[in-house]
């Protein structure tokens, strides 16, 4: 079985993000090991830092640890969460040799609006090509209209979940054997 890292790239509570990413380790627990890491507990990228904060050692050591990463995000003002984009960051170092060059990402967006985050996942794939990471090509998974998928802190809408699960599945075939 896969060991899989999931992200979100929200911190509030009841997000959507949050909530796809526990209806995937909920239901897709006998396909893949899932483990989540809090972002939320990183500070400030800051490359003075040294010797490391437990916590960027903690994400570094998980992302390494993993056959794959799952990351789901909200879109904000037209781009990734800054929380996001500071996990990358303390997981990009040292340059052209962290623990995320040629790791496998599958990446997924929510918005309560009709475009789903389209545009956080393009910016998110364009950090993530920066840093070697080596991200999944599928048809995007963008979740629109998510405020009314969810409920009780899961994804709540089967047309959207079978096509996120058959993504996902994918995501899984590519990674071959565990």
């Amino acid at each position: 079985m896969h060991s899989i890292l999931c992200l979100c790239g929200s911190l509030r509570a009841a997000s959507s993000s949050k909530a796809v990413v526990e209806t995937i380790c909920q239901k897709l627990a006998g396909e893949a090991g899932f483990t989540r890491f809090d972002i939320g507990s990183l500070p400030h990228y800051n490359a003075d830092l040294d010797p490391l904060p437990d916590s960027v050692a903690a994400l570094k050591n998980a992302i390494a640890a993993a056959d794959g990463v799952i990351i789901i995000t909200p879109e904000y003002n037209y781009s990734v969460p800054g929380v996001l984009k500071n996990a990358i960051d303390w997981a990009s170092r040292p340059a052209y040799a962290s623990v995320l060059k040629d790791k496998p990402v599958f990446i997924a967006t929510v918005s309560g609006s009709a475009i789903g985050g389209v545009r956080a996942q393009a910016h998110l794939k364009n950090v993530l090509g920066a840093v070697l990471a080596r991200t999944f090509v599928w048809q995007e998974v963008a979740i629109t209209h998510s405020n009314t998928k969810v409920r009780d802190g899961y994804l709540a809408d089967e047309a959207t979940e079978t096509f996120l699960f058959e993504a996902l599945r994918a995501f899984f075939r590519s990674l071959g054997r565990p």
